[in-house]
């Protein structure tokens, strides 16, 4: 084998893809459109859980969507586009937020992430500043009866995979949890051992490792498409010149969907727009934090506190709405006391106000899978906002499908046909 495999893409997916890939021994280039973990790697939450590891797609999120209509504060905010490809994934979200479709995701995804900490064990050990620390995740909500309801449904859905509390703590008990909750959280419970990564650092360590590795990487180099012959990828085209390989790993996010067409094949993704910004708390939290009603989360990265949330559905553009951003601050509010008093203080308090197109699949799964018809290409894409939490794995199944040309079995729910149906 001479020529390389070349990975599309510089997000964590892309890059732990590589990694794996390099460690088999194979020669791997990876071209990237701006900088390594600039996409929706850099402004994460950077959690790395198996708490939260959850198809979006679920029951009764729909009504909520339709309720957000008309309201940019909403968590899940929904603005209709007259778009046919965006009513028709709009539609197939639906069909897919059964109670039976949201146990099938949550059951592939838990069976995907057993060895999740395991491997960021070995990136570790083998010189990778994978940054991740493991403090847990506190839940915290304004209501006990809510905290008992999202306690019941995550243990069912758990399955025993990974440990719970017995019950929540309640009254003032539950701020004690963490120094940072205010005395508005009524209830609240942790989840041991869950963890939190600085993902921009992340790949920056990813991408020193690759360095060091021999794996060459093309930063500021668009991808614009695929050269085929004999249904063999035989290299790709970027706006630089061809780059000849011998297999590729499309793993470029929103931008996936383009490579495939030049495959011949579409692929449904939408970008499910998420908010963050920075600010330096004090008291900051411990852990990382989860304000159930507002599904809004809060991180300890790097010295400071990353506040995100929200779910947008506006068309795939990166467009950033400050009134989202207010709203994430707002709803934070609830949980970690006033930190600000009026809306207009928050140019001065926060730092790097973020939004990333998270890709999204309608079933709320990404696709991990060869690309029907084209024996050497392999494709990793939407998984929303699991890309940190599942890029190990991902990379980790996915190069032992290239290398032995067989699809593990945990990869089965990921297929690329399942979208055909």
């Amino acid at each position: 084998m001479t020529a390389p495999v070349v990975v599309v893409g510089g997000g964590v997916v892309g890059l732990c893809t590589a990694y794996y890939l390099a460690e088999a021994g194979l020669p791997v280039e990876v071209v990237e459109r701006r900088g390594l973990g600039s996409g929706a790697s850099r402004g994460n939450a950077g959690w790395v859980c198996l708490s939260h590891s959850t198809p979006v797609p679920a029951p009764g999120v729909v009504r909520y969507a339709l309720r957000s209509l008309g309201r940019p504060d909403s968590p899940l905010y929904l603005r209709p586009l007259p778009d046919p490809a965006f009513v028709r994934w709009l539609w197939r979200f639906w069909r897919s937020s059964t109670p039976a479709a949201f146990r099938r995701g949550y059951a592939a995804i838990a069976e995907l992430n057993r060895t999740t900490f395991d491997l960021f064990d070995g990136l570790r050990a083998a010189g990778v500043d994978t940054t991740l620390t493991r403090p847990g995740m506190v839940h915290a909500f304004l209501s006990a009866a809510e905290a008992r309801h999202h306690l019941a449904v995550q243990r069912e859905m758990a399955d025993g995979r990974y440990p719970l509390p017995d019950d929540v703590v309640t009254g003032d008990e539950a701020r004690l949890l963490d120094d940072a909750l205010s005395s508005s959280v009524r209830a609240a419970y942790l989840v041991e051992g869950e963890g939190v990564v600085d993902p921009e650092a992340f790949a920056f360590g990813l991408g020193e490792r690759l360095a060091t590795s021999g794996v060459k990487v093309h930063e500021d180099v668009e991808a614009i498409g695929l050269r085929t012959s004999g249904g063999r990828v035989t290299a790709l085209r970027t706006a630089q010149g061809e780059i000849p390989c011998s297999s590729v790993v499309i793993a470029a996010g929103m931008r996936s969907s383009r490579l495939l067409g030049s495959l011949g094949h579409t692929l449904p993704l939408q970008a499910g727009k998420g908010y963050s910004f920075s600010v330096d708390l004090d008291p900051e939290p411990r852990h990382t934090l989860y304000f159930g009603e507002r599904r809004a989360v809060a991180s300890p990265i790097g010295g400071t506190t990353r506040i995100g949330g929200t779910m947008e559905l506006s068309g795939n553009n990166n467009r950033l709405d400050w009134r989202r951003v207010v709203a994430v601050a707002l709803a934070s509010r609830h949980y970690l006391g006033r930190w600000f008093d009026d809306p207009d203080d928050l140019v001065g308090l926060i730092r790097d106000p973020w939004v990333g197109g998270r890709p999204f699949l309608p079933d709320g799964l990404p696709v991990i899978d060869r690309v029907p018809g084209h024996d050497n290409a392999f494709v990793a894409t939407g998984h929303g906002m699991l890309g940190v939490t599942l890029g190990p794995v991902t990379g980790h199944k996915l190069t032992e499908y290239v290398v032995t040309g067989r699809r593990p079995e945990a990869l089965a729910p990921f297929r690329f046909d399942r979208l055909r149906h």
